[in-house]
């Protein structure tokens, strides 16, 4: 799968079959439209593609307004969702920055700068809600003319179900606020999981006793937050078990920054104590144990750590 940065580069094919939007957690829905965007492009032989967008549209909004906290939480990395675009089989992505320009463009200067001559698109497919330019003032009408007048396909697609409930990105947005890692994976097709290199940490986890994993997660303010059973992919030849905390650390202050901590059960005996550092992990968040904690001492975050150890052991013992 390509990926390209804006659409003002070479690579790009000369045309293609477009989809556009956010695909935050890139979800049952959104893996249906992505099917069907696939078969189209097939039949029509054009390389699929997807148009998406980092910052997404609300958090450069929330900011503008200074109230970032009005912007959703984030499901997905641009890391994960890309991975996921690929392993549907998209053949190239645009990401776009969301920015004051991007934003003022009219709903028919945005067709003709960015659809036509940016991606070539000769087939457009968007969801029922889709809207699109300055205010939001383009809807799927105006894209239908428009193609009919530029000689480009317009298809939409209605929402998608699963147990007659509405499968969207606010729904598992709500399923991981709420811990409930069954929903949110019955939503995604999948266990919710977040993928990315091994950093270095202040080593705080080694002193304690409980050796960690930390990848950080580029969004200020993640689905989901607490302590977690997990499975690790990545290191050894199978997954590893474990339990981990995504969060801000709120016993050790660390300036906001959000991380993803996990400590394997059982650390693969092949691996030396630092070989884990710069690997491509993905930690997959099975089943939630509680809301992050603040600790008053170290000894008390070492009893913490050890009962959450103490937990994940059992719930492997009954569930897997």
């Amino acid at each position: 799968m390509q990926v390209f940065r804006g659409f003002h580069h070479p690579g790009i094919a000369p045309a293609c079959a477009l989809t556009i939007g956010n695909f935050d957690g890139v979800h049952r829905g959104h893996q249906a439209m992505l099917a069907l965007l696939r078969n189209e492009a097939q039949h029509r032989g054009l390389p699929s593609c997807v148009m998406t967008f980092e910052p997404q549209p609300r958090d450069h909004f929330a900011r503008l307004a200074g109230k970032p906290e009005l912007a959703p939480a984030r499901i997905a990395t641009l890391r994960d969702k890309l991975s996921e675009l690929e392993s549907v089989g998209i053949d190239q992505v645009v990401v776009l920055r969301f920015d004051q320009a991007l934003s003022s463009l009219s709903p028919q200067t945005f067709i003709d700068q960015v659809l036509i001559e940016g991606v070539h698109a000769r087939y457009v497919l968007v969801g029922d809600d889709f809207r699109f330019g300055a205010k939001r003032a383009g809807d799927y009408a105006m894209l239908d003319a428009a193609g009919g007048a530029a000689d480009f396909d317009v298809a939409r697609m209605m929402s998608y179900e699963v147990h007659g409930l509405r499968v969207s990105s606010s729904a598992v947005r709500e399923a991981l606020a709420a811990g409930d890692m069954g929903r949110a994976a019955t939503l995604l097709g999948r266990p919710y999981s977040i993928s990315g290199h091994v950093v270095h940490g202040r080593k705080l986890g080694r002193e304690l006793g409980f050796r960690t994993l930390n990848l950080n997660f580029h969004h200020p303010k993640p689905a989901a937050m607490g302590i977690f059973v997990v499975r690790v992919f990545g290191l050894g030849d199978g997954p590893l078990q474990g339990v981990a905390s995504l969060g801000v650390r709120p016993t050790v202050e660390d300036a906001g920054r959000v991380l993803l901590e996990t400590h394997c059960l059982e650390w693969p005996a092949a691996m030396g104590i630092d070989d884990g550092y710069g690997q491509c992990v993905r930690v997959e968040l099975l089943h939630k144990l509680h809301d992050e904690l603040r600790y008053e001492s170290m000894d008390a975050l070492r009893e913490g750590i050890g009962k959450d150890e103490a937990d994940a052991r059992r719930w492997f013992r009954e569930f897997s």
